[in-house]
């Protein structure tokens, strides 16, 4: 690894970090990540609206993508840093600036050390909100590629440390928000009114026999996110709800298979009550399940450069919205270790260890 690349790709990290961006928002993030690359390689940049892509085409046959996102989260940094962010209630607290500054050493180094096959290095927004992944993963078809693995730094793993599974790397998971109508009326007679609290209660209370394990292949999850009936006024009887909730499965049937039955109750208690129902479907992130032949290429490389490998027996529970691109191409999403006491992820003095940057170039070079 070159030590002036890896300074670079540090001081960009730290650029990054301290002007995050909300997912849909990226547009200094976009635009600092395309004026690097066009600085340091001669790589072609290819501009797609909110995302883009770099490549370099190499002198033999096959292609692989490498995928990186750049969206920060709504909270406040507690960390005194000296990059610290300087957006209020903004801050990178899940690594992505870590991310999208080891794919751009990786385009660094490329420049250096050249490749036999064409490499494609995405940059991808929005996947905080399950948003950006499905429009970026797109280009893997349409460009014939036929490898795709991306990273995601993880706390509670030793430093450098590999983890990753055959499958379900990644849960399915979605938002879901039942909205119900009634009719208002006096608190003292409403019989003359519908009220959505008993639809509601009763889809809360049909949830723990939905999602038993006994029932189920792998995890299925239904969480109660929000409960909103009526209004804090005590001469009016509810006439509105809301619940959300977040669906959420091992496998990618069994969420669908979870919504629908859900649904399904929700439509019959509106029925039932005399309730209009709405739908809103959001963050909807599909399974992400890795190909064997990929992860046995990542484990591989790992191998190679002497990093510890961890086989997973669980798949993380949160979601991932690099299952679009597995999809589309063979590959894998792995794990590396910011350390075994490191921050956790999504807290307010979560820091992307700079150290992994030149690991996770050196992996993806090996898979090169």
């Amino acid at each position: 690894m070159n030590q002036a690349d890896l300074n670079l790709a540090v001081t960009l990290r730290h650029e990054l970090h301290a002007h995050p961006e909300l997912s849909r928002q990226e547009t200094w993030t976009k635009a600092r990540l395309m004026n690097f690359l066009q600085e340091h390689t001669k790589l072609e940049l290819h501009d797609r609206g909110s995302w883009f892509y770099a490549l370099y085409r190499g002198m033999g046959v096959g292609k692989i993508a490498f995928r990186a996102d750049f969206d920060a989260l709504p909270m406040e940094e507690t960390c005194e840093l000296p990059y610290r962010s300087q957006c209020p209630g903004v801050a990178h607290k899940c690594g992505h600036d870590g991310h999208s500054a080891a794919l751009a050493l990786l385009g660094l180094t490329l420049e250096r050390t050249g490749a036999a096959r064409d490499v494609y290095l995405i940059f991808q927004p929005a996947e905080e909100v399950g948003a950006g992944g499905e429009a970026c993963a797109a280009l893997l078809k349409e460009e014939h590629i036929g490898e795709v693995y991306a990273f995601h730094n993880m706390p509670g793993y030793p430093l450098h440390t590999l983890a990753l599974r055959k499958g379900t790397m990644n849960c399915a998971s979605k938002g879901v928000t039942y909205r119900f109508e009634g009719v208002s009326t006096h608190a003292s007679t409403p019989e003359l009114g519908r009220n959505p609290a008993q639809a509601v209660a009763r889809i809360v209370g049909a949830l723990p026999g939905l999602t038993r394990q006994e029932d189920h292949r792998g995890l299925v999850m239904a969480t109660v996110v929000q409960i909103a009936v009526g209004e804090p006024a005590f001469g009016i009887s509810a006439y509105r709800g809301a619940l959300l909730l977040t669906l959420r499965a091992q496998y990618q049937e069994e969420l669908d298979a979870l919504s629908q039955q859900v649904t399904d109750l929700a439509r019959q208690a509106a029925e039932e009550d005399g309730l209009t129902l709405t739908i809103e479907e959001q963050d909807v992130f599909p399974e992400t399940a890795n190909h064997p032949a990929g992860v046995e290429r990542v484990e591989k490389a790992a191998q190679a450069l002497g990093l510890p490998v961890v086989e997973m027996e669980e798949p993380m529970r949160g979601s991932e919205d690099f299952g679009w691109y597995l999809r589309q191409a063979e590959g894998a999403m792995f794990l590396l270790g910011d350390g075994e006491d490191h921050q956790p992820l999504h807290r307010t003095d979560f820091d992307f260890p700079d150290a992994l940057l030149g690991t996770a170039c050196a992996l993806f070079q090996k898979l090169i």
